[in-house]
């Protein structure tokens, strides 16, 4: 179990700085298209999800591989705090601009930060305590069909508001 901690508490920083450093990976590459597949192309709300999405999928992929043998419910954890600390980025950022107004920069970052310690945290608990594990396959479904919409969405993104750019309804 202290392994179990140790390996979360580290999954958290991985994903704040890759999620960090992806960012701005996209223009850091002069707009690769498949960088863009797995990083933020514009400032939407859909966009900033992957921030959180494709790091903790990485790591997730390497704690199952360590600890499944010892911790059975791991992979049904693990895919549901994905799901979770993803959605939530959106949650937290319509709440408090409809509250607020207005987006505030700080908060964007609180946003995604917040969205990590619970995705994790939620993770940790569940591995422990097996409540999802019947669930391993429907978990694993959802994710790979977050996985697709990422895809999809990206170069082809529906007319709703998560995915338009904020920064651009401001200026226009």
């Amino acid at each position: 179990m202290k392994y179990l901690k140790r390996y979360t508490i580290i999954g958290m920083v991985f994903v704040l700085i890759t999620g960090t450093l992806a960012h701005f990976l996209y223009d850091w590459t002069g707009n690769n298209h498949t960088v863009g597949l797995f990083t933020p192309i514009s400032e939407s709300i859909w966009e900033h999800m992957k921030l959180l999405f494709f790091p903790m999928l990485i790591y997730s992929l390497i704690m199952i591989f360590k600890f499944r043998p010892k911790y059975s419910c791991i992979t049904s954890a693990l895919s549901f705090g994905i799901i979770a600390g993803a959605l939530l980025i959106p949650l937290f950022y319509c709440t408090y601009t409809s509250i607020l107004g207005k987006n505030v920069f700080i908060l964007d970052i609180s946003t995604f930060i917040l969205s990590i310690i619970i995705a994790f945290w939620f993770s940790y608990k569940l591995t422990l305590s097996c409540r999802l594990e019947s669930y391993t396959s429907l978990l694993c479904i959802l994710v790979c069909i977050l996985f697709g919409c990422f895809l999809v969405f990206t170069y082809h993104p529906p007319d709703t508001s998560i995915f338009q750019d904020p920064t651009i309804a401001e200026t226009g």
